[in-house]
């Protein structure tokens, strides 16, 4: 950890004042074309290295993350594994480069390596692969002039859509998802349309040892429309396919299609955030039957000091209600990002009502304060908790008891300039009578992580 700082200050000292450093969250998205005019200092001349004297649109741009997070466990599961406090520290890192072969094909590639070390029950999945391809794939821009623009993507790639609810890159986790596959991308005046085949892995901790699956478990298609002064629109189909699939009604293969839309309007003034999907196909002899439905409403202040934010958000996620009757009905969050409810560790978006209550204040240009309240109650008491990957965590038990629990979350961000990054939380999770009635001596849950990322 020492080592890993200095390295950090080191390498922050010799940074020189760049041109702007927009680091995205999806890293291939960045364009640094217009470096070419100001290439003339250390860290301008890794963003943009030409390749050609004739051609502008031949370079190639360097880049990468240093990731390091402590976290303090205690009462895991609410004290079911008995372990009780459980610090442990994770890191992670990578390195891409974007080469740009002329103004209509460009291949991207990044590395990875990520690291658990002091956990009591070892790393979770989401937390250690030691060396992996992140994104390998070629874009060639079959059609591009000024009214329409169709790029072919082929190779490894993440995905993102949305607010992350059913299709995440999973940032907060130390292991982002990743999947091999094709994807289109179409875009015409205000419209935005993705249709995509892929295949996921299964993850190895050790080096270049993770394995895909050979065959196509998840496609479907997103669309964005933006509306002028209203916000935009998505509606989107997802398909997936998944083997030994494990709810509380049972284990066995999943093939699940997912119908659903979300209208959204960010920025100053009235904000809000609505989403709805259903869910239909077949799980073991069965059929699917599942739907969830979110209302985020809410209103930044601009034009007051610290530019405050307050929200009120409900979401309704539905859970099997007859066990056995050949219908499930418990909501599959696909490949959610991890935390979806604050950076809440314990409940998933699957069998779920929640009521949370959140807000958000400046403190000063670089440091921004939120505060969240987040009540839980199970949809169905025929339906267990789940986890944010929508595994299943705690069985029903029978207990006919609905109130999972209270989550009381504060965190802090703070930019420490173009390149570092630092914020911290504490989420204190107070049970409830579900949980009461179902863990012998249950505790209530205390979670704290403290982050520093370093991107170039």
């Amino acid at each position: 950890m020492k080592k890993l700082i200095k390295i950090l200050l080191i390498v922050q000292i010799i940074l020189p004042t760049v041109v702007s450093a927009q680091f995205k969250l999806m890293r291939f998205d960045e364009d640094y074309s217009t470096y070419k005019d100001s290439a003339d200092t250390f860290y301008n001349s890794i963003k943009y290295i030409p390749l050609s004297e004739k051609n502008n649109n031949k370079y190639l741009s360097l880049g990468g993350e240093a990731r390091a997070e402590f976290v303090e466990f205690n009462n895991e599961d609410w004290g079911r594994l008995g372990i009780g406090s459980n610090p442990f520290f994770i890191q992670r890192y990578t390195v891409h480069a974007d080469l740009h072969l002329g103004s209509r094909v460009r291949v991207f590639g990044q590395l990875r390596s990520a690291w658990e070390n002091g956990r009591k029950n070892g790393p979770r999945p989401i937390d250690e692969d030691h060396l992996n391809v992140q994104n390998l794939f070629i874009d060639i821009d079959a059609i591009k002039n000024e009214k329409e623009k169709l790029t072919v993507r082929a190779g490894r790639q993440e995905l993102d859509y949305g607010s992350g609810r059913l299709i995440s890159v999973r940032e907060g986790p130390n292991l982002r998802l990743y999947f091999d596959g094709l994807k289109l991308m179409y875009k015409r005046g205000n419209f935005k349309s993705d249709a995509f085949m892929m295949m996921a892995s299964e993850i190895g901790t050790g080096v270049f040892d993770n394995k895909p699956s050979k065959s196509v478990n998840l496609w479907g298609s997103y669309n964005t429309l933006a509306l002028p002064k209203s916000g935009n629109l998505e509606f989107y189909y997802l398909g997936i396919h998944r083997k030994e699939t494990r709810f509380e009604d049972g284990t066995g293969d999943e093939t699940r299609h997912t119908l659903g839309g979300r209208f959204y309007r960010y920025g100053g003034g009235f904000i809000y955030n609505f989403e709805g999907a259903y869910q239909f196909g077949n799980f073991n002899k069965g059929t699917i039957s599942a739907w969830t439905a979110s209302a985020d409403i809410g209103y930044l202040f601009e034009n007051v000091k610290g530019k405050p934010t307050i929200n009120l958000r409900n979401d309704y996620i539905s859970g099997d209600k007859n066990k056995g009757d050949g219908k499930l009905g418990t909501f599959n969050p696909l490949y959610p990002k991890g935390g979806y409810f604050g950076f809440n560790p314990q409940i998933g978006p699957v069998n779920l009502i929640d009521i949370h209550p959140y807000a958000t204040v400046d403190l000063n240009s670089k440091m921004t304060v939120q505060a969240d309240v987040v009540f839980n109650w199970r949809y169905s008491t025929q339906d267990g908790v789940y986890r944010p990957s929508g595994s299943l965590n705690l069985t029903s038990m029978n207990s006919k008891k609905r109130y999972i629990g209270t989550a009381f979350l504060g965190s802090l961000n703070y930019k420490i300039n173009k390149f570092f990054t630092f914020n911290t939380g504490i989420q204190y999770f107070k049970t409830g009578e579900f949980v009461d009635d179902i863990i012998e001596n249950d505790k209530d849950g205390l979670f704290i992580n403290s982050r520093i990322v370093f991107k170039f």
